[in-house]
């Protein structure tokens, strides 16, 4: 991928804003954690946390329109926010 991490913060938000829809309905939302080697790092809270649809919202949902509007190869990794201060703090 020929974008940096930073270059990728913006698209990246407002192809969350997009789903995020979605997820209000549910009761659930999607918090952006980071993005580290165009991997973005999520957590989903509300209703969506411990969901038994959850692994689809990430792979068909999230997943795939930030594939469909930045990168094909772009990767979502569900994460605790603690999880992820601990790797990349």
């Amino acid at each position: 991928m020929v974008f940096s991490d930073e270059e990728l913060q913006k698209p990246v938000e407002l192809a969350l804003e997009k789903i995020r829809p979605m997820l209000l309905r549910d009761g659930g939302n999607v918090v952006l954690l980071g993005i580290k080697d165009a991997k973005v790092y999520v957590n989903l809270v509300g209703a969506c946390k411990g969901c038994a649809s959850s692994a689809n919202t990430l792979k068909f949902g999230i997943e795939r329109c930030l594939q469909e509007e930045i990168h094909p190869d772009m990767q979502v990794v569900h994460m605790s926010p603690e999880r992820y201060k601990e790797l990349f703090s």
